[in-house]
């Protein structure tokens, strides 16, 4: 049966022989096309374990194809992940690459949007910026009666020892209060006061309370016991970023105020605050005094500052600096920051000899009354004249304002002015701390081998 069935499979011919009559012939029929289904022998079952045949007749091709061997895909699926992958590296590359060095290849021109490493020569005002900025959003706290009768006071140092950091501390951290100020429902700014009278003047930064409807002050007892007090704004100033407070409270630890004019590069410092909030309250931090009398420009505002590097961070406006004697000789104010360099160690305070006046002007009228100014350049160097005295050469005028007004010219050399000798360009400017406009000031010049005295009217900028 099976060797029939394998000789049929292998023919490709069927012969027929038909035999009606004598007259018989052969009639031979061959396969021009596959038989259908219907006619096709069925395919014997392989035996177990054993493999197809390679070569089969056409018509079993048909009925039962051999099996395709299933491709494994894996290959395709792991170099599609690996795609995958690296592109989104390389993307991740690209964004870095780009915020770091804008759109430009390495090396080449930076884009004017460039926040990567710089040349000194290109660094524009925004590389730097401060950690407080100046802010003039309206300040709604109920305000407090201005013309009392408290006035901010400096006392001299000299003939004192110095103190130690610990009796520091303990002298001028009762003095060093938290402001809290209120903005929509919450507490939304966290600073540092100083009191300087026993009866509720607290002293602090401006933009401490800046947009700020109600503002409170924890003051710290002897026991370490927190009492909070409602405070009302006497006066503030957003230029100069100071602001006179005043709680109802007797005989609370005022602190006391030195003269920032007496510092010299190099001095100890010590700075007390809340920096971060008030978890942190009453930290100090210490260094030394920095440079004196920096110039600085702070949202397009000049101010004068002491430069310490006495760490201070956000929560540290409006707090004291103190000097090696337990003194406040400035009120801290801003630190210098970068998004692109490490900075350490740069923060400024206003010093005391400056904010006297202006504290006593908030106390007094709630806002700050026009400075006068000379409109007088002066070279910073004294020349000695024929006669031994020194004077400073005046070398240029703006007109319209008070040493132009008086009649002073170029080269003209400063002996006396206020009728006190003056040798330095800060010299100046302390005896201009106490001038009001309007004031007549006599100053004594050196012209041409001879000396005149001339009367300065004091004029508002």
């Amino acid at each position: 049966m099976d060797e029939n069935r394998l000789e049929f499979e292998q023919q490709q011919e069927i012969v027929l022989t038909y035999r009606p009559a004598p007259q018989a012939r052969e009639v031979v029929l061959r396969c021009e096309r596959e038989l259908p289904p219907c006619m096709r022998p069925p395919e014997p079952p392989a035996p177990a374990g054993l493999a197809a045949p390679a070569s089969r007749s056409p018509w079993l091709q048909e009925i039962a194809p051999p099996e395709k061997a299933k491709k494994n895909r894996w290959g395709v699926r792991l170099f599609v992940g690996a795609s995958l992958l690296i592109g989104l590296i390389c993307l991740g590359v690209g964004i870095w690459y780009v915020d770091q060095y804008g759109w430009t290849a390495p090396g080449g021109a930076p884009d004017s949007d460039d926040h990567g490493p710089r040349p000194p020569e290109e660094y524009d005002e925004d590389y730097y910026h401060w950690d407080s900025e100046l802010s003039d959003e309206a300040i709604t706290i109920p305000s407090y009666p201005t013309g009392g009768d408290v006035r901010l006071s400096l006392t001299s140092s000299a003939d004192r020892p110095a103190l130690t950091p610990q009796e520091i501390y303990d002298r001028v951290t009762p003095s060093a209060v938290t402001v809290l100020g209120r903005q929509t429902g919450s507490y939304g700014s966290v600073g540092t006061g100083v009191i300087f009278s026993s009866d509720g003047y607290i002293l602090t930064n401006c933009h401490v309370i800046a947009g700020c409807r109600s503002c409170s002050v924890l003051i710290t007892g002897s026991y370490g016991v927190d009492a909070e007090y409602d405070a009302r704004v006497v006066g503030y100033d957003v230029e100069m970023d100071l602001a006179v407070l005043k709680v109802e409270g007797q005989d609370l630890p005022a602190a006391e105020f030195g003269i920032s004019d007496d510092l010299r590069v190099g001095d100890p410092a010590y700075a007390i605050g809340n920096p971060l909030g008030i978890e942190l309250r009453n930290t100090m931090t210490s260094g030394s005094i920095s440079a004196i009398n920096r110039d600085v420009d702070v949202d397009g505002v000049t101010m004068t500052l002491i430069q310490t590097d006495a760490a201070l961070n956000s929560g540290n406006s409006g707090g004291p600096l103190i000097n090696q004697y337990g003194q406040v000789i400035g009120i801290n104010t801003i630190k210098m920051m970068s998004e692109y360099d490490t900075i350490e160690g740069l923060g400024f305070a206003i010093p005391s000899s400056l904010a006297l006046r202006w504290v006593n002007e908030l106390i007094e009228f709630g806002e700050l009354l026009p400075q006068p100014v000379l409109g007088v350049t002066i070279n910073r160097i004294p020349v000695t004249l024929p006669d031994g005295a020194l004077g400073l050469r005046v070398e240029s005028l703006t007109p319209n304002l008070s040493g132009y007004a008086a009649g002073l010219q170029e080269g003209d050399y400063i002996v006396m002015f206020n009728n006190q000798p003056v040798a330095s360009t800060e010299e100046v400017l302390v005896i201009r701390r106490s001038l009001y406009v309007g004031d007549q000031v006599p100053v004594l010049i050196y012209r041409e081998g001879e000396y005149l005295e001339l009367m300065m009217t004091m004029m508002a900028e």
